[in-house]
């Protein structure tokens, strides 16, 4: 609008249009902000509340597309306005990822960040002298970086950072601002999460092969004809974060991040469409969800962490699995155990104190013969044993749930990590933990434990076609055992579980085999235990083992009669 053009001279339709973009907008924005006072837990209450948000975003992105030239002259729309939406879409398909763990809604939010920063939507912004507009811009590079490091978008990951460090250079340097060290250490996790792999598989032009750890069609040993197995489904998993000092990078721990990609089908590319104008047009549907639906906890409290089990517990289907997967600091017992000690007695692992302090407990010496409050230990399991149960445990004090009762008789089972490791291990520790590398990208985590950072990528889809062998044979290994506890059997129907407990026989074969892992308690165990001599210590495994050393070229690093070493 002209200096001396008055409203009254604004073409009816016109003026109704801006009036009509202005209450989209307003209505949009409303919503928007009521999405952080609903409930993080329970499948139900926040699906209408977010449909009626998508709604809104989807008639104000199609009207300001349709009315772009009126909106532009009329109401002075700035591109960083569009940008805004278009972000706004995209965080809202991020937070349907979260709720849902349909990866497809992943390709939808990719498709709105990638719009912003090919069409320049935020290029103005540095021109005006406004700091929280910068700091919109800076959010939607961080926003945009986390789902390309879900999407293994590796190398865009790293042009991303490149630009988000020179625009945080730039906004410090014009804004005098107080959170240039926050920032700055954005920037640091990112760095470091990217680094975080211990090996990288290589072309032939040295340049690296990203690798996909979802699961993908065939990537799971099918069941023999024949086989009577559990029909149980997994439908839910914690994943929980509490480990001091790991890389993390927007509430993701590094351990976090790789597990709940082996709980993630390969998303199928159902990105949004642009058509042939080049437009955006959100698609709310994605294909049918096939993930088991997750909740992801970072450094929760006991108080956190109980609800959302209880939650997950409550809206657990019939014929369903409920996986814990705990990645935190090992809690120890103050007292030294008797043969009576009980689930409270052997500690288990960290929960955070921030927000859980009660009658100051926190400035008072814990007397000897009191349990220590902010730790889940295995009695606080119990309850959950009512429904099938699924817990891995990685921890320095992970052997406090082998002390587990199974009280109901329903099925249980739990993984847990080595407790020990040889001093070149522990010295990887902030970078994620061996454990959970074996259960994400086996080959990876052997590599990694024969000191290899590269592996080229001829040799690297040799050995894992051979892998592939190796895991049929143990999937048989299990399923042909006299000895083996039905609670295995009855989770092996599942492929994610399948995966996991296939996985983890292999990742106990192998650091049985090899010369550094010389004490019990640098072996995962397993409760119920796993018969050793038809599954980890089987002839056939430990010759595989060796083979696959053989391949990589490693085999010095094993014990080639392993009879010898025990």
């Amino acid at each position: 609008m002209t200096g001396a053009e008055t409203e009254d001279d604004i073409p009816l339709g016109e003026r109704k249009t801006v009036t009509d973009f202005c209450y989209l907008l307003d209505k949009s924005k409303q919503l928007f902000n009521g999405l952080r006072d609903l409930p993080q837990y329970g499948h139900k209450q926040w699906q209408s509340y977010f449909g009626r948000t998508f709604d809104v975003y989807t008639k104000l992105w199609k009207f300001q597309q349709q009315h772009r030239q009126v909106l532009d002259t009329r109401y002075g729309l700035k591109r960083w306005q569009i940008g805004e939406v278009a972000s706004k879409i995209g965080q809202l398909y991020y937070h349907y990822y979260l709720r849902t763990s349909e990866t497809s809604y992943l390709n939808e939010a990719f498709s709105f960040y990638s719009a912003i920063r090919q069409r320049s939507y935020y290029y103005q912004v540095n021109k005006e002298d406004r700091p929280e507009l910068v700091v919109k811009k800076l959010r939607y590079y961080a926003r945009y970086i986390v789902v390309c490091l879900l999407l293994n978008k590796m190398d865009l990951v790293k042009v991303l950072v490149k630009e988000l460090s020179e625009e945080i250079e730039d906004y410090t340097q014009r804004f005098n601002t107080e959170d240039q060290l926050e920032w700055n250490l954005v920037l640091q996790e990112v760095a470091a999460f990217i680094e975080a792999d211990p090996a990288v598989v290589l072309n032939d032009n040295n340049s690296v092969f990203v690798t996909s750890n979802r699961l993908q069609d065939g990537g799971v040993p099918p069941l023999e004809q024949g086989m009577v197995v559990g029909q149980l489904v997994l439908a839910d998993a914690l994943i929980v974060g509490n480990c001091n000092n790991q890389v993390k990078f927007s509430e993701l721990t590094i351990d976090m991040f790789r597990m709940l990609q082996a709980l993630e089908r390969e998303p199928v590319n159902l990105a949004t469409q642009t058509s042939k104008q080049g437009t955006l047009e959100p698609n709310e549907k994605p294909a049918k969800r096939e993930n088991p639906h997750k909740y992801l906890l970072y450094k929760p409290t006991f108080s956190q962490l109980y609800t959302f089990l209880s939650a997950s517990f409550k809206e657990l289907p019939a014929n369903s699995v409920l996986l814990v997967y705990l990645s935190a600091t090992g809690v120890f017992p103050a007292t030294h155990l008797d043969y009576e000690a009980g689930p409270y007695d052997f500690g288990g692992v960290l929960t955070n104190t921030n927000r859980d302090v009660v009658n100051g407990e926190t400035g008072q010496k814990r007397n000897q013969a009191q349990k220590e409050m902010h730790c889940l230990h295995p009695g606080d399991l119990f309850p959950f044993t009512r429904k099938p149960l699924f817990i891995i445990v990685d921890s320095s004090n992970s052997t406090a749930y082998k002390n587990f009762a199974n009280l109901f008789g329903q099925p249980l089972v739990c993984l847990l990590s080595p407790t020990v490791y040889p001093k070149s291990v522990q010295d990887q520790a902030q970078r994620g933990s061996l454990f959970t590398l074996f259960l994400y990208s086996p080959l990876l985590a052997f590599s990694s434990v024969c000191g290899l950072s590269s592996v080229r990528r001829g040799l690297w889809e040799r050995a894992q076609e051979f892998l592939r062998k190796v895991f049929r044979d143990i999937g048989q290994m299990l399923t042909r055992s006299r000895s083996i506890d039905q609670a295995f059997l009855q989770f092996f129907g599942d492929e994610f579980l399948r995966l996991l407990l296939i996985r983890f026989v292999f990742c106990s074969a192998a650091l049985r085999l090899h010369k550094l892992f010389r004490e019990c308690r640098s072996f995962p165990e397993s409760y119920p235990e796993l018969p050793k001599p038809d599954t980890v210590e089987s002839g056939l495994l430990q010759k595989q083992v060796l083979e696959l050393a053989a391949m990589l070229d490693v085999q010095s690093l094993f014990w080639d009669d392993s009879l010898d070493s025990y």
